[in-house]
């Protein structure tokens, strides 16, 4: 009989909820041994079909239950440079996963037995953290060209930074413009500390300024400088990866009342601006007793998570709610997020749909009006499409509101580029085999391109692009 998953040891929840320390501990040396033996080494491995960026799953965790870890490492490191951030954030379950041959055929997401491939990569990167493990690649880093080329990298979230490794490795100058203070992007204002801490993405960082990669923070690109200055200043090719940052919205009465959020602004206060704090840092962050997220994905889970901390932390007695207009099974969040949640105290209401936000005499959110929900048939998600009751109205009472249903384009460099062609979304259109868009030279990648992505994904759109500038850059 096939012997289960190891699991993977986490904090308590009455522990994980008083901090932001990392919840999901990792496999100690015995675990991952365990796990790594379970995998059949198939001739055919299909599981690296599964991944964005072709790591050669089979090598790695044989190498794992060789006791070969930095050879493990650098097998990963050959396709994938962040393997410590991608083990905690991907959803291998969704990816290599379920691509894992027991997993059953046309499965949505992978079975239990299916091997813990995310776990054992997170092992392989936290050991070569650890060890501080000097890569084959980052080794026969040598000057390959005569003429010492740049590129500029417009976005430190993981298209960047996996662009820009790829482009390091051939010893092409590579000079990163980020917007914020700090780098990572997404990976650092999105994501909460207890899901990736700062330590392992600082280092990942560290490992590309080793690799002569510049960095220029608070520097925008659309408005410091345009895309036609890069070019004009000597740059040979130009990698926007700039994300998905502009908040959606619900577009109903009340949204501009205090205390309501967007998602992404409440986590950019949290995670980068280091609001839970306060007042060590001086970024305030209102917290109250009812605090109620809308949406049903990773962002959403992450807010809610957030402000159940924040409301241990400053000692308040609340609640966190989470509204969804469809049913559990539809949540596009991953389960561990969900289940996570559940475990920490987060509520969830089911087919809701918010119609409207209440206010109190002081123009601050009190309440939320809401409607029933009922499924109907699939929409363009291929998800049944949520139906509003007519006659179910009822208030949830709320004083912190957090809107969690999407995020979209930041249009400051695209305004700023003429030429630059857009889908109606405002994602930049790309050719899918280069990477390059409408404008010669110019290319992108990242959920600019795909709309809102995983990590892993926008790394592949990244590793992609780069390839494509090392050819360029090799016929001249």
């Amino acid at each position: 009989m096939l012997q289960e998953m190891v699991k993977m040891k986490e904090l308590s929840p009455e522990e994980r909820v008083k901090s932001f320390d990392e919840v999901v501990l990792g496999y100690s040396e015995e675990e991952a041994l365990e796990e790594a033996k379970r995998c059949l080494q198939c001739k055919k491995p299909v599981c690296i079909s599964g991944c964005p960026v072709g790591v050669d799953i089979k090598k790695f965790i044989y190498e794992i239950t060789q006791k070969d870890y930095a050879a493990a490492y650098n097998t990963i490191k050959e396709k994938n440079d962040f393997p410590a951030i991608c083990g905690r954030v991907c959803p291998a379950e969704y990816q290599c996963r379920r691509a894992c041959v027991f997993t059953k055929r046309n499965s949505h997401v992978a079975s239990e037995k299916a091997i813990a491939i995310g776990f054992l990569e997170r092992f392989v990167g936290d050991y070569g953290i650890k060890h501080n493990i000097k890569c084959k690649t980052e080794i026969l880093n040598t000057n390959l060209y005569e003429k010492k080329y740049k590129v500029a990298i417009i976005g430190s979230g993981p298209a960047g930074l996996s662009c820009a490794s790829e482009l390091a490795r051939k010893n092409i100058q590579c000079t990163v413009f980020e917007s914020l203070h700090q780098l990572g992007g997404v990976l650092r204002y999105g994501i909460p500390t207890f899901r990736l801490p700062r330590e392992v993405l600082d280092y990942e960082i560290n490992y590309l300024k080793s690799l002569n990669v510049e960095f220029k923070t608070n520097f925008i690109i659309g408005r410091t400088k345009t895309i036609n200055d890069l070019l004009n200043d000597g740059f040979e090719a130009v990698f926007i990866g700039t994300g998905a940052g502009a908040p959606t919205w619900l577009n109903i009465e009340g949204e501009n009342l205090a205390n309501v959020y967007s998602a992404n602004e409440f986590l950019t206060r949290a995670n980068l601006m280091y609001a839970y704090r306060f007042p060590q840092y001086h970024t305030p962050l209102n917290i109250g007793k009812y605090v109620v997220v809308i949406g049903g994905g990773n962002t959403a889970m992450d807010a809610a998570r957030v402000a159940l901390r924040l409301q241990k932390i400053k000692g308040i007695f609340g609640k966190v709610t989470v509204l969804y207009r469809r049913t559990e099974a539809e949540m596009p969040a991953r389960k561990i997020e969900i289940d996570h949640a559940k475990e920490e105290g987060v509520e969830f209401h089911f087919l809701v749909q918010p119609v409207k936000f209440l206010s109190d005499s002081n123009g601050y959110v009190r309440g939320i009006e809401c409607l029933r929900c009922k499924l109907g048939e699939p929409d363009a998600s291929n998800r049944p499409r949520p139906i509003p009751i007519e006659g179910s109205e009822f208030e949830i009472p709320c004083d912190i509101a957090i809107i969690a249903i999407g995020l979209k384009p930041n249009q400051t460099i695209i305004s700023a580029t003429k030429g630059l062609n857009t889908d109606k979304e405002g994602n930049i259109i790309v050719n899918p085999e280069t990477m390059e868009t409408s404008i010669e030279n110019i290319f992108a990648g990242g959920d600019i391109v795909g709309g809102e992505g995983t990590v892993i994904e926008a790394m592949g759109m990244g590793k992609k692009a780069a390839s494509h500038i090392i050819r360029k850059i090799s016929k001249k």
